[in-house]
């Protein structure tokens, strides 16, 4: 044991010594690199374009770029991908530019590259951290063997309000899965060593407090408490830095009154300071010419104010590349300032192997052999049926036989321009499967399906052209809805089930994607209303990218499975699902509301002097109209078998630093049929020096369980797992009592109660 623990220790201090020396080396040749340059050339390396060749992902184009590229006046490049078109532009920056510094090239890779994984609140459905660090490693192999070196994701912020269309890019609502999947993509993404030829670096968004702000809508403003900020929002992006991220997006809102691109206190107190991180922070799309808006000044002003604050790299706008030379002179900011972002932008091209071979990520040959290969298909395919959540499922209609006739329909159920879902921008909308498509691999010549499409995604022109401003509008049958939903009538009627895939467009949820109704479109509603009322079993399919707002569809519908948007292989993948090739094991990571007016609404929330708990309702927190409670809590979700668990067992009742609690429960699988439930702990801090929440996830574990097998499940519990920031930003944990709950979602649990003492 002791000439292990030597070994241990000696290989520790190895690779410290090995890393110092790398470091030591990096820093010695971006020094000497820099004693070369201009004052204009260190700020062109701050200057990040697009130059319009490839995906547009806002409102402006660069101009001028291959002019720029050759004055040394570009750090890098993004929006496009494909080696032939990054090598034109990597062989301007290296042989036609005076020092011949590369440029690093960009993509927005949010759940894939071309083989689109499910949306990531999807993914995060899985609580599958394995399967998720595997759909960020496919997707850096494809992303450099188009040519990328750099990722924009993942995307951490904490989203507790579905209005807000950028939760499909998060992982919901909850601080501690959130910073478990922002570690598992930074791992997936990075790898080991950046310089390799098929990792990339990420780039953690968007740093901070995006998720809430303020009525759900895109780019608005935020505003909260700091010990609000370190116990709910911030903890997703630290475990990014932890893990290693290599760069650091700003975002759009304001923190404390000031945009978070010109914020010193949380771009350079925070960020650097606190946390340690070695990285580089480039700022949102245009985000230092829109201080502009937010009254913070003119362009030279704000240049120099996001300058000052940390941040190394200004995307689009080019008030750095225009501005900073005459405040400069003016003494508004200082050289040192321009030296270390330059540094820092230099040192990332560096770890990423740039400067030994600028071509690195450039080889013809890898996108035919590693892009939309059958195995990554395969990937996204299990991915896929890993993320859905199955809501309902009376009478056991699902799963589907193999055998007999299927109605299918929807405006989503012959669709492939759907599938990938919001920001799956290199993705291949014709290589995408459809859900007919699904249905016939999996079901075989078995089962009979008849499709119809029963109604519009909607009927409202002026919306459907709102959807899709880059893209053709969301397409309108010409036909009447009355004939539509008629023909859907007779075709169910032929049936033996009906399967009706009904939800949002892939861009009605996203970016600039904000709603204030989330309810089903109404056609839709029409539709669904029309198929219960034939008396067929029906299956509900909803392809969505945020929680939607359906009370009625779980008052009317016997079965519902929230598929989301699942990707390429999303036919594939719910017709899995649907026959039971799969039986789904994915949970709920965000609450869905009753309707919009209990929004915000989430699990982990703080309990009010006078909380409703039954009863005479009257001078208590609630609601004349509707139920506190949220139609599906966090955390849930259902299998085609069932589970029991038993009472909480406690080694201990009392705690001591140093020390640890082990909690364990029997849990059995009741049903008939293999199924793998995640059993989820939480733990409540019943009196504190400050408030705490109601309930806070503390662990999970995902068991597989053959039908009637039961397991012991146990979870550890030490001091650090009760720490929180108090009133003086102190990360501590405070002696006294808790509950501990464990269960199948953040409502159904059972408890046990132990104490802390210090």
């Amino acid at each position: 044991m002791r000439r292990t623990l030597l070994t241990i220790v000696s290989l520790s201090f190895l690779l410290h010594a090995t890393a110092q020396t790398t470091d030591a080396k990096m820093k010695a040749y971006v020094a000497n690199l820099m004693s070369k340059m201009t004052l204009d050339e260190k700020i062109g390396q701050l200057n990040l374009v697009t130059p319009g060749w490839g995906v547009p992902t806002g409102s402006v184009v660069s101009r001028g770029v291959e002019d720029n590229i050759r004055k040394g006046r570009v750090g890098g490049l993004f929006g496009i991908f494909g080696p032939d078109k990054i090598r034109q532009a990597q062989t301007l920056a290296v042989k036609e530019s005076r020092l011949h510094i590369p440029l690093i090239f960009g993509l927005d890779v949010i759940h894939g590259h071309k083989t689109i994984f499910p949306i990531p609140l999807g993914l995060s459905c899985s609580w599958d951290t394995t399967l998720i660090e595997r759909s960020a490693r496919i997707a850096a192999m494809e992303a450099t063997a188009d040519g990328l070196c750099w990722v924009y994701s993942p995307m951490v912020d904490i989203a507790r309000d579905p209005r807000w269309g950028r939760i499909a890019e998060g992982s919901g609502e909850d601080p501690y899965l959130g910073s478990k999947v922002a570690r598992a993509m930074v791992k997936g993404y990075q790898g080991t060593d950046l310089s390799k030829d098929n990792t990339v670096m990420a780039c953690v968004k968007h740093f901070a407090l995006y998720g809430a702000a303020e009525a759900g809508r895109d780019y608005n403003t935020t505003d909260m408490s700091r010990i609000r900020m370190f116990n709910e929002y911030l903890p997703p992006y630290k475990a990014a830095v932890d893990a290693g991220v290599g760069s650091v997006m700003s975002s759009f809102n304001e923190i404390d009154g000031i945009p978070a691109t010109g914020n010193h206190w949380l771009l350079t107190e925070v960020l650097r300071n606190k946390w340690g991180f070695k990285g580089f922070v480039v700022s949102d799309y245009t985000s230092v010419n829109e201080m502009m808006a937010h009254g913070m000044g003119d362009l030279p002003t704000v240049s120099a104010l996001a300058l000052k604050a940390g941040l190394d790299m200004d995307m689009v706008g080019e008030g750095f590349l225009t501005t900073l030379q005459n405040s400069l002179k003016a003494g508004k900011i200082t050289l040192k300032e321009i030296n270390d972002a330059c540094q820092r932008v230099l040192e990332a091209k560096y770890k990423l192997g740039l400067f030994d071979d600028p071509y690195r990520y450039l080889n013809e040959s890898r996108p035919d052999k590693e892009i939309l290969t059958a195995q990554n298909r395969q990937a996204a395919r299990e991915t896929a049926t890993r993320s859905m959540v199955l809501l309902k499922n009376e009478r056991q209609i699902l799963p589907l036989k193999k055998s007999g006739t299927i109605a299918l329909i929807g405006p989503l159920a012959d669709n492939h321009s759907e599938m990938l879902g919001t920001w799956a921008v290199s993705g291949d909308k014709s290589k995408s499967i459809s859900i007919i498509e699904g249905l016939k691999n999996v079901a075989g010549n078995g089962v009979q399906i008849l499709l119809a499409k029963g109604a519009n995604i909607t009927d409202d022109t002026a919306f459907a052209k709102r959807i899709s401003p880059f893209d053709k509008p969301t397409e309108i049958d010409p036909r009447t809805p009355d004939a539509m939903i008629q023909e859907a009538i007779d075709v169910a009627g032929k049936a033996d089930a009906v399967v009706a895939v009904v939800g949002e467009a892939a861009e009605m949820s996203g970016e600039s994607a904000s709603r204030t109704n989330l309810d089903l479109p109404g056609s839709q509603r029409k539709l669904i209303e029309a198929l219960v009322k034939t008396g067929k079993p029906l299956v509900v399919v909803l392809l969505n990218g945020r929680p939607l707002t359906i009370p009625w569809l779980d008052e009317q519908a016997p079965a519902i499975l929230e598929a989301w948007f699942a990707g390429t292989e999303a036919g594939n993948a719910i017709a899995d699902v649907l026959f039971g090739n799969y039986n789904p094991s994915g949970k709920l990571t965000t609450s869905f509301p009753r309707n919009v007016g209990q929004i915000p609404i989430y699990y982990n929330h703080k309990n009010t002097g006078r909380p409703y708990e039954g009863g005479n309702p009257k001078f208590k927190s609630d609601y004349l109209d509707v139920d506190n409670s949220p139609l599906y809590p966090f955390g849930y979700g259902l299998s085609y078998t069932t589970f029991t668990y038993d009472t909480i067992q406690l080694s201990q009742n009392t705690l001591r630093p140093g020390q640890s609690i082990t909690a364990s429960i029997l849990l059995k699988n009741t049903g008939n049929m293999a199924g793998e439930e995640t059993v989820q702990l939480y733990i409540r801090d019943l009196a504190g020096s400050v408030t705490r929440p109601v309930k806070e996830l503390k662990g999970f574990q995902k068991i597989n369980l053959n039908a009637g097998e039961m397991k012991k499940v146990e979870f550890t519990i030490t001091e650090n797992d009760l720490k929180f920031y108090n009133s003086e930003l102190r990360y501590m944990a405070e002696p006294g009592e808790f509950k501990l709950f464990i269960g199948t979602n953040s409502r159904d649990v059972k408890e046990a109660g132990f104490r802390l003492v210090k």
